[in-house]
């Protein structure tokens, strides 16, 4: 089966396996499992940062620094389509009475500063008052500029504003740029980094910031049920990831190039954006015939519009020759 559903979907390779096998364990609610700590002090030195944290997923990742930085009542500016957002159940209004501030992204998947600006509300008794502003890196694939996160970080701190960064696929951004994640990591007071999606790793994410938020974070992550026993099990895979998997990123990102190209050349078919390791098309064709004739040629993709197409560690250059190959066979068949 090839799935390009998403990059949520990899499995890990028989290293990974062997290495979560052999893992040393503890009791990490302890602070005593050493594999645990190995990948905290990596994912930590590798972002430029005090501090991280092993968590069970994104979502609890951000969750968790959203909570850190803002107390009850007060309020977050974020991207109206942002994961942190849309997609994360409500979790900061519900667990943590923080309200949401949303704004339409810009084209680039930047936030227009100058809205944020008016977006910010009198020190007055009526308002909540904005603590964070939260950004995303990448957004539907787009890798944010660099300059743009300089100038939201300054601007962040000339109003009082943490910033933090949902960088779920922030590896993917750095491998684009050709610059260290470092580059991209220093801007931001917190980042959130998902470890089970190009990286490959089956579980979890961490997030890294300043020691005092860290610190502030594992008080938050035992409340919701987030202290993992002798996690070095999964740690050990995730700590793989990031030593063996960031690099080869690269070739998602030429894989996604190529899918784009192709498809574009396919009547019916227009492919409306390619960024890193995602393509998105639209088509003229019954959208659920599509994704079933797909399927019973072995290869399935998302339920979205536009439809997104996400390479990944699971899927080769051979699978996406097959692939197009079968978009147009499709369009032959109608």
């Amino acid at each position: 089966m090839i799935d390009l559903r998403s990059d949520t979907v990899t499995q890990p390779g028989e290293i990974m396996r062997r290495l979560m096998g052999e893992a040393q364990v503890g009791d990490d609610v302890y602070g005593e499992d050493p594999t645990v700590n190995r990948l905290q002090e990596k994912a930590a030195a590798m972002l430029g940062k005090e501090a991280a944290l092993f968590v069970a997923s994104g979502t609890q990742s951000n969750l968790l620094a959203l909570i850190s930085h803002c107390q009850r009542g007060e309020e977050y500016i974020v991207g109206q389509m942002a994961h942190t957002y849309r997609f994360e159940a409500g979790g900061a209004a519900v667990l943590g009475s923080i309200q949401a501030q949303p704004l339409d992204f810009e084209a680039d998947g930047s936030l227009d500063l100058d809205r944020v600006a008016a977006a910010i509300k009198p020190d007055d008794p009526h308002f909540a008052q904005a603590r964070l502003l939260c950004l995303e890196n990448t957004h539907f694939g787009k890798v944010l500029p660099l300059d743009y996160q300089a100038r939201a970080s300054a601007f962040c701190k000339e109003r009082g504003l943490a910033l933090h960064l949902d960088g779920a696929r922030i590896f993917n951004a750095s491998v684009a740029s050709g610059v260290a994640v470092e580059q991209i990591s220093r801007h931001y007071d917190s980042v959130s980094v998902c470890l089970s999606k190009g990286l490959g790793a089956p579980v979890g994410s961490v997030l890294c910031g300043s020691a005092a938020l860290i610190k502030h974070a594992l008080r938050w992550r035992k409340m919701l049920g987030g202290g993992m026993r002798q996690a070095g099990i999964l740690a050990a895979a995730a700590l793989y990831a990031l030593q063996h998997q960031v690099a080869r990123l690269a070739e998602d990102h030429t894989m996604a190039a190529r899918l784009g190209e192709a498809l574009a050349g396919i009547e019916g078919f227009e492919v409306v954006g390619v960024a890193t390791n995602m393509t998105f098309i639209t088509h003229d064709q019954d959208r659920d015939l599509l994704r079933s004739y797909l399927a019973e040629h072995q290869i399935l993709i998302s339920n979205t519009w536009p439809v997104r197409l996400v390479t990944h560690l699971d899927v080769s250059p051979e699978d996406i020759e097959q692939v197009i190959n079968r978009f147009a066979s499709f369009r032959k068949t109608r």
